[in-house]
Protein backbone atom coordinates (compact mmCIF):
# COMPACT_ATOMS: atom_id res chain seq x y z
CA UNK A 1 0.00 0.00 0.00
CA UNK A 2 3.20 1.99 0.55
CA UNK A 3 4.10 1.78 -3.51
CA UNK A 4 2.52 5.02 -4.68
CA UNK A 5 4.56 6.49 -2.00
CA UNK A 6 8.33 5.07 -3.42
CA UNK A 7 7.35 6.42 -6.56
CA UNK A 8 6.78 9.74 -5.39
CA UNK A 9 10.01 9.90 -3.78
CA UNK A 10 11.54 8.38 -7.10
CA UNK A 11 9.64 10.61 -9.53
CA UNK A 12 11.13 13.75 -7.76
CA UNK A 13 14.43 12.81 -8.19
CA UNK A 14 15.20 10.56 -5.03
CA UNK A 15 17.81 7.42 -5.69
CA UNK A 16 15.48 4.79 -4.01
CA UNK A 17 15.53 1.73 -5.38
CA UNK A 18 13.48 -1.83 -5.28
CA UNK A 19 15.89 -3.56 -2.45
CA UNK A 20 15.39 -0.70 -0.30
CA UNK A 21 11.77 -0.70 -0.58
CA UNK A 22 11.62 -4.41 -0.12
CA UNK A 23 13.84 -3.72 2.77
CA UNK A 24 11.34 -1.32 4.04
CA UNK A 25 8.10 -3.12 3.40
CA UNK A 26 10.38 -6.71 5.22
CA UNK A 27 10.44 -3.93 8.64
CA UNK A 28 7.19 -3.37 8.38
CA UNK A 29 6.11 -6.95 8.61
CA UNK A 30 8.14 -7.39 11.47
CA UNK A 31 6.39 -4.52 12.95
CA UNK A 32 9.70 -2.49 13.47
CA UNK A 33 7.23 0.61 14.00
CA UNK A 34 5.49 -0.75 16.61
CA UNK A 35 1.94 0.99 15.41
CA UNK A 36 4.42 4.27 16.17
CA UNK A 37 3.84 7.53 13.64
CA UNK A 38 7.06 8.91 14.70
CA UNK A 39 8.81 5.30 14.33
CA UNK A 40 7.27 4.72 10.76
CA UNK A 41 8.91 7.96 10.00
CA UNK A 42 11.93 7.28 11.42
CA UNK A 43 12.13 3.35 9.63
CA UNK A 44 10.88 4.58 5.82
CA UNK A 45 13.84 7.54 6.29
CA UNK A 46 16.39 4.94 7.33
CA UNK A 47 15.19 2.57 5.19
CA UNK A 48 14.87 4.37 1.76
CA UNK A 49 17.45 7.52 1.85
CA UNK A 50 21.18 6.98 1.40
CA UNK A 51 22.71 10.45 1.20
CA UNK A 52 22.10 13.42 3.70
CA UNK A 53 21.32 16.05 1.75
CA UNK A 54 18.03 14.06 0.45
CA UNK A 55 16.67 14.46 4.09
CA UNK A 56 14.83 17.36 3.76
CA UNK A 57 13.50 16.98 0.03
CA UNK A 58 11.90 13.88 1.68
CA UNK A 59 10.59 15.70 4.96
CA UNK A 60 8.75 17.42 2.48
CA UNK A 61 7.73 14.80 0.42
CA UNK A 62 6.84 12.66 3.72
CA UNK A 63 4.21 15.66 4.61
CA UNK A 64 3.09 15.94 1.21
CA UNK A 65 1.76 12.34 0.99
CA UNK A 66 0.74 11.58 4.81
CA UNK A 67 -0.10 14.86 5.66
CA UNK A 68 -1.22 17.46 3.44
CA UNK A 69 -5.30 17.63 3.58
CA UNK A 70 -5.25 20.12 0.69
CA UNK A 71 -2.97 18.32 -1.35
CA UNK A 72 -4.27 14.45 -1.38
CA UNK A 73 -7.15 12.63 -1.20
CA UNK A 74 -9.42 10.52 1.26
CA UNK A 75 -8.06 7.46 -0.15
CA UNK A 76 -4.41 8.45 0.12
CA UNK A 77 -4.89 9.98 3.71
CA UNK A 78 -6.68 6.67 4.78
CA UNK A 79 -3.60 4.92 4.13
CA UNK A 80 -2.69 5.60 7.38
CA UNK A 81 -3.76 2.69 10.23
CA UNK A 82 -5.77 3.84 12.50
CA UNK A 83 -4.29 2.09 14.94
CA UNK A 84 -1.22 3.74 14.69
CA UNK A 85 -3.70 6.79 14.64
CA UNK A 86 -4.84 5.95 17.91
CA UNK A 87 -1.56 5.08 19.97
CA UNK A 88 -0.12 8.57 18.64
CA UNK A 89 -3.36 9.63 20.21
CA UNK A 90 -2.74 7.74 23.58
CA UNK A 91 0.89 9.49 23.45
CA UNK A 92 0.62 13.03 22.61
CA UNK A 93 -2.64 13.97 25.03
CA UNK A 94 -3.00 14.15 28.65
CA UNK A 95 -5.59 12.53 31.05
CA UNK A 96 -7.70 15.81 30.92
CA UNK A 97 -7.92 16.11 27.54
CA UNK A 98 -8.44 12.15 26.59
CA UNK A 99 -11.20 12.32 29.07
CA UNK A 100 -12.66 15.41 27.32
CA UNK A 101 -12.61 13.31 23.76
CA UNK A 102 -14.04 10.41 25.66
CA UNK A 103 -16.78 12.53 26.95
CA UNK A 104 -17.34 13.70 23.08
CA UNK A 105 -17.44 10.17 21.54
CA UNK A 106 -14.30 8.94 21.42
CA UNK A 107 -11.09 8.78 19.22
CA UNK A 108 -13.48 6.84 16.52
CA UNK A 109 -16.03 9.31 16.35
CA UNK A 110 -13.28 11.82 15.96
CA UNK A 111 -11.89 9.87 12.95
CA UNK A 112 -15.78 9.27 11.40
CA UNK A 113 -16.53 12.98 11.29
CA UNK A 114 -12.84 13.26 9.61
CA UNK A 115 -13.69 11.43 7.01
CA UNK A 116 -17.23 12.98 6.48
CA UNK A 117 -15.24 16.54 6.31
CA UNK A 118 -12.84 14.99 3.72
CA UNK A 119 -15.54 13.84 1.66
CA UNK A 120 -17.21 16.65 1.71
CA UNK A 121 -15.00 19.67 1.87
CA UNK A 122 -14.06 20.87 -1.36
CA UNK A 123 -11.36 23.29 -1.12
CA UNK A 124 -8.68 25.23 1.57
CA UNK A 125 -10.35 26.65 4.74
CA UNK A 126 -9.01 29.29 6.89
CA UNK A 127 -10.09 29.70 10.79
CA UNK A 128 -13.91 29.09 11.78
CA UNK A 129 -15.49 25.96 13.56
CA UNK A 130 -16.49 23.47 11.20
CA UNK A 131 -13.96 22.64 7.96
CA UNK A 132 -10.16 21.51 8.16
CA UNK A 133 -8.01 24.28 7.44
CA UNK A 134 -5.59 27.02 9.66
CA UNK A 135 -7.10 28.35 12.86
CA UNK A 136 -10.23 28.36 14.56
CA UNK A 137 -11.92 25.60 16.63
CA UNK A 138 -12.39 23.01 13.91
CA UNK A 139 -10.70 19.51 15.44
CA UNK A 140 -9.11 19.41 12.11
CA UNK A 141 -6.60 21.71 11.10
CA UNK A 142 -3.43 24.04 11.74
CA UNK A 143 -2.84 26.19 14.17
CA UNK A 144 -6.04 26.52 16.41
CA UNK A 145 -7.14 24.82 19.56
CA UNK A 146 -9.53 21.67 20.39
CA UNK A 147 -7.95 19.41 22.80
CA UNK A 148 -9.52 16.74 20.35
CA UNK A 149 -7.46 17.95 17.53
CA UNK A 150 -6.22 16.07 14.65
CA UNK A 151 -3.59 18.69 13.02
CA UNK A 152 -3.47 18.65 9.11
CA UNK A 153 -0.80 20.84 7.23
CA UNK A 154 2.73 21.45 7.73
CA UNK A 155 2.39 25.32 9.19
CA UNK A 156 3.39 26.07 12.97
CA UNK A 157 0.35 27.80 14.50
CA UNK A 158 0.24 30.26 17.06
CA UNK A 159 -2.48 27.99 19.28
CA UNK A 160 -1.82 25.51 22.03
CA UNK A 161 -0.03 22.61 19.52
CA UNK A 162 -1.79 20.10 21.61
CA UNK A 163 -2.26 17.78 17.80
CA UNK A 164 -1.01 14.04 16.66
CA UNK A 165 2.98 15.58 16.04
CA UNK A 166 3.65 15.63 12.04
CA UNK A 167 6.90 16.01 10.38
CA UNK A 168 7.34 19.77 9.65
CA UNK A 169 10.43 20.60 11.52
CA UNK A 170 12.91 19.75 8.63
CA UNK A 171 16.15 20.02 10.42
CA UNK A 172 18.10 19.51 7.56
CA UNK A 173 17.67 22.56 5.44
CA UNK A 174 21.34 23.01 5.27
CA UNK A 175 22.08 19.37 3.85
CA UNK A 176 19.84 20.01 0.65
CA UNK A 177 22.24 21.18 -2.11
CA UNK A 178 19.40 23.47 -3.52
CA UNK A 179 19.18 25.58 -0.47
CA UNK A 180 20.25 29.14 -0.80
CA UNK A 181 23.69 28.99 0.65
CA UNK A 182 24.51 30.69 4.28
CA UNK A 183 28.06 30.81 6.15
CA UNK A 184 27.90 27.57 8.13
CA UNK A 185 26.30 25.24 5.06
CA UNK A 186 29.28 26.96 3.20
CA UNK A 187 31.52 25.68 6.18
CA UNK A 188 30.13 22.25 5.77
CA UNK A 189 31.10 21.89 2.46
CA UNK A 190 34.35 23.79 2.38
CA UNK A 191 35.52 21.70 5.29
CA UNK A 192 35.60 18.86 2.45
CA UNK A 193 38.45 20.36 0.86
CA UNK A 194 41.14 18.69 3.20
CA UNK A 195 44.82 17.42 3.48
CA UNK A 196 45.82 15.90 6.73
CA UNK A 197 49.00 15.90 7.80
CA UNK A 198 51.24 14.92 11.14
CA UNK A 199 53.77 17.96 12.41
CA UNK A 200 55.13 19.32 15.22
CA UNK A 201 55.11 17.75 18.75
CA UNK A 202 53.56 13.98 19.21
CA UNK A 203 50.78 14.53 21.31
CA UNK A 204 48.57 11.61 19.88
CA UNK A 205 48.68 8.22 21.37
CA UNK A 206 49.21 5.76 17.97
CA UNK A 207 47.08 2.78 19.27
CA UNK A 208 48.35 0.71 16.65
CA UNK A 209 52.00 0.96 16.62
CA UNK A 210 51.62 0.97 20.96
CA UNK A 211 49.50 -3.05 20.96
CA UNK A 212 52.42 -3.96 18.23
CA UNK A 213 55.20 -2.65 20.59
CA UNK A 214 54.17 -3.86 23.84
CA UNK A 215 52.99 -7.13 22.36
CA UNK A 216 56.97 -7.46 20.85
CA UNK A 217 57.77 -6.44 24.59
CA UNK A 218 56.36 -9.56 26.12
CA UNK A 219 53.35 -8.02 27.19
CA UNK A 220 55.36 -4.73 29.12
CA UNK A 221 53.18 -1.20 28.07
CA UNK A 222 55.45 0.66 25.84
CA UNK A 223 53.58 3.94 24.23
CA UNK A 224 54.07 5.42 20.68
CA UNK A 225 52.89 8.91 20.39
CA UNK A 226 52.44 10.66 16.98
CA UNK A 227 51.85 14.55 16.50
CA UNK A 228 48.28 15.41 15.45
CA UNK A 229 46.97 15.63 12.03
CA UNK A 230 46.09 19.26 10.69
CA UNK A 231 44.38 20.02 7.69
CA UNK A 232 47.25 22.08 6.21
CA UNK A 233 45.56 22.99 2.37
CA UNK A 234 46.94 26.09 1.38
CA UNK A 235 43.98 28.62 -0.44
CA UNK A 236 44.51 31.42 -2.76
CA UNK A 237 41.01 32.99 -2.79
CA UNK A 238 40.91 35.39 -5.91
CA UNK A 239 37.09 37.86 -5.73
CA UNK A 240 35.68 40.08 -7.99
CA UNK A 241 34.72 43.39 -6.88
CA UNK A 242 32.75 46.11 -8.10
CA UNK A 243 30.60 45.99 -10.80
CA UNK A 244 27.61 43.71 -11.60
CA UNK A 245 29.13 41.99 -8.37
CA UNK A 246 27.79 44.60 -6.29
CA UNK A 247 24.18 42.58 -6.54
CA UNK A 248 26.19 39.63 -4.81
CA UNK A 249 28.28 40.71 -2.09
CA UNK A 250 26.24 39.59 0.66
CA UNK A 251 27.05 36.04 -0.87
CA UNK A 252 30.17 36.60 -1.50
CA UNK A 253 31.04 38.24 1.94
CA UNK A 254 29.49 34.52 3.19
CA UNK A 255 31.65 32.43 1.21
CA UNK A 256 34.87 35.23 2.69
CA UNK A 257 34.02 34.46 6.34
CA UNK A 258 33.34 30.68 5.74
CA UNK A 259 36.89 30.03 4.04
CA UNK A 260 38.73 32.64 6.70
CA UNK A 261 36.76 30.11 9.56
CA UNK A 262 37.79 26.69 7.60
CA UNK A 263 41.73 27.29 6.34
CA UNK A 264 44.16 28.27 8.31
CA UNK A 265 46.18 29.34 5.18
CA UNK A 266 44.25 31.47 3.23
CA UNK A 267 45.32 34.28 1.07
CA UNK A 268 42.91 36.78 -0.44
CA UNK A 269 42.86 39.25 -3.23
CA UNK A 270 40.56 41.24 -5.34
CA UNK A 271 40.77 42.39 -8.93
CA UNK A 272 37.54 43.87 -10.91
CA UNK A 273 36.13 41.79 -14.16
CA UNK A 274 39.44 40.09 -15.09
CA UNK A 275 42.59 39.36 -13.85
CA UNK A 276 45.37 42.26 -14.78
CA UNK A 277 48.99 43.04 -14.16
CA UNK A 278 47.76 43.69 -10.29
CA UNK A 279 45.00 42.89 -7.47
CA UNK A 280 44.59 44.13 -4.38
CA UNK A 281 43.73 43.56 -0.77
CA UNK A 282 41.80 46.62 0.89
CA UNK A 283 39.13 47.74 -1.89
CA UNK A 284 39.23 51.78 0.27
CA UNK A 285 43.13 51.54 -0.71
CA UNK A 286 43.35 49.55 -4.19
CA UNK A 287 44.99 52.80 -5.89
CA UNK A 288 47.80 52.84 -3.05
CA UNK A 289 48.34 49.48 -2.26
CA UNK A 290 48.27 47.54 -5.50
CA UNK A 291 50.12 44.00 -5.42
CA UNK A 292 51.40 43.04 -8.56
CA UNK A 293 50.24 40.15 -9.88
CA UNK A 294 53.48 38.95 -10.86
CA UNK A 295 54.48 38.41 -7.06
CA UNK A 296 51.84 36.78 -6.06
CA UNK A 297 52.84 34.48 -9.06
CA UNK A 298 55.91 33.91 -7.58
CA UNK A 299 55.53 34.46 -3.67
CA UNK A 300 52.88 31.41 -3.56
CA UNK A 301 54.01 27.75 -4.88
CA UNK A 302 51.88 25.76 -6.74
CA UNK A 303 50.65 24.10 -3.87
CA UNK A 304 47.86 26.43 -3.19
CA UNK A 305 44.18 25.86 -4.22
CA UNK A 306 43.08 28.78 -6.52
CA UNK A 307 39.30 29.43 -5.60
CA UNK A 308 38.19 32.17 -8.48
CA UNK A 309 34.77 34.02 -7.45
CA UNK A 310 33.59 36.62 -10.12
CA UNK A 311 30.03 36.85 -12.35
CA UNK A 312 32.47 36.76 -15.56
CA UNK A 313 29.87 39.50 -17.47
CA UNK A 314 31.98 41.83 -18.91
CA UNK A 315 32.65 42.74 -22.86
CA UNK A 316 35.14 39.84 -24.17
CA UNK A 317 37.08 42.84 -25.47
CA UNK A 318 38.71 42.97 -21.02
CA UNK A 319 39.53 39.35 -21.80
CA UNK A 320 41.12 39.18 -24.96
CA UNK A 321 42.59 42.01 -25.82
CA UNK A 322 45.15 44.85 -24.75
CA UNK A 323 43.92 47.82 -23.40
CA UNK A 324 40.59 45.83 -22.83
CA UNK A 325 39.87 46.88 -19.37
CA UNK A 326 37.37 49.39 -18.38
CA UNK A 327 39.12 50.76 -15.73
CA UNK A 328 42.73 51.52 -17.01
CA UNK A 329 44.68 50.88 -19.65
CA UNK A 330 46.52 47.28 -19.73
CA UNK A 331 49.50 46.37 -21.99
CA UNK A 332 49.10 42.58 -21.89
CA UNK A 333 45.02 41.16 -22.61
CA UNK A 334 43.18 39.55 -19.45
CA UNK A 335 43.69 35.70 -20.87
CA UNK A 336 47.30 36.23 -20.58
CA UNK A 337 47.14 36.40 -17.01
CA UNK A 338 44.54 34.03 -16.53
CA UNK A 339 46.88 31.38 -18.34
CA UNK A 340 49.67 32.93 -16.00
CA UNK A 341 47.47 31.71 -13.24
CA UNK A 342 46.52 28.79 -14.23
CA UNK A 343 50.27 27.73 -14.96
CA UNK A 344 51.44 28.44 -11.70
CA UNK A 345 48.80 27.16 -9.74
CA UNK A 346 46.77 23.72 -11.58
CA UNK A 347 44.26 23.37 -9.30
CA UNK A 348 41.68 26.22 -10.31
CA UNK A 349 38.10 26.48 -10.29
CA UNK A 350 36.26 29.34 -10.81
CA UNK A 351 32.70 30.10 -8.81
CA UNK A 352 30.13 32.11 -10.38
CA UNK A 353 27.23 33.36 -8.81
CA UNK A 354 24.88 34.05 -11.52
CA UNK A 355 22.20 31.16 -12.13
CA UNK A 356 23.34 28.64 -14.27
CA UNK A 357 20.43 28.69 -16.67
CA UNK A 358 21.56 33.00 -17.95
CA UNK A 359 25.52 31.74 -18.66
CA UNK A 360 24.93 30.56 -22.23
CA UNK A 361 23.37 34.05 -22.74
CA UNK A 362 26.76 35.98 -21.84
CA UNK A 363 30.07 35.44 -24.02
CA UNK A 364 32.35 36.25 -21.89
CA UNK A 365 30.90 33.81 -19.52
CA UNK A 366 31.62 31.01 -22.36
CA UNK A 367 35.11 32.02 -22.64
CA UNK A 368 36.22 31.91 -19.20
CA UNK A 369 34.62 28.59 -18.63
CA UNK A 370 36.29 27.35 -21.58
CA UNK A 371 39.60 28.96 -20.04
CA UNK A 372 38.94 27.04 -16.87
CA UNK A 373 38.10 23.60 -18.77
CA UNK A 374 34.89 23.35 -17.74
CA UNK A 375 35.65 23.97 -14.25
CA UNK A 376 33.35 26.84 -14.09
CA UNK A 377 30.62 25.78 -10.74
CA UNK A 378 27.73 27.59 -9.95
CA UNK A 379 27.62 29.67 -6.84
CA UNK A 380 25.17 27.39 -5.28
CA UNK A 381 25.39 24.78 -2.26
CA UNK A 382 25.67 22.20 -5.07
CA UNK A 383 28.25 23.86 -7.09
CA UNK A 384 29.97 24.36 -4.43
CA UNK A 385 30.79 20.91 -2.82
CA UNK A 386 31.19 20.11 -6.47
CA UNK A 387 33.79 22.42 -6.84
CA UNK A 388 35.60 21.24 -3.63
CA UNK A 389 35.71 17.86 -5.16
CA UNK A 390 37.13 19.37 -8.66
CA UNK A 391 39.91 20.99 -6.84
CA UNK A 392 41.08 17.22 -5.03
CA UNK A 393 40.54 15.53 -7.97
CA UNK A 394 41.76 16.93 -11.69
CA UNK A 395 39.21 14.99 -13.87
CA UNK A 396 35.64 16.42 -12.40
CA UNK A 397 34.10 19.19 -14.30
CA UNK A 398 30.97 21.17 -14.59
CA UNK A 399 28.33 19.55 -17.01
CA UNK A 400 25.20 21.71 -15.86
CA UNK A 401 21.97 20.38 -13.88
Amino acid sequence: MFLDFFLLLKNDGIPVTIREYLTFLEALDKDVAQYSVDDFYYLSRTSLIKREHHLDRFDMLFGYYFEGIEQIDLEDFMKIPEEWLKKSFNAQFTEEDKAMIKAMGGLDKLLERLKELMETQKKRHEGGSKWIGTGGRSPFGSGGYNPEGIRMGPHEGVGSRRAVKVWDKREYKDLDDGVELETRNMKMALRRLRILTREGTKEELDLDQTIDKTSRNAGLLELEMVAAKKNNIKVLLLLDIGGSMDDHIELCSRLFSAAKYEFKHLEHYYFHNCLYESVWRDNKRRKQEAVPTFEILHKYNSDYKVIIVGDASMSPYEILYPNGSIEHSNDEAGMIWLERLKEQFPDIVWLNPMPYEEWRYTESIGIIREFTGDRMFPLTMGGLQQAIKALKDKKIKYEGH
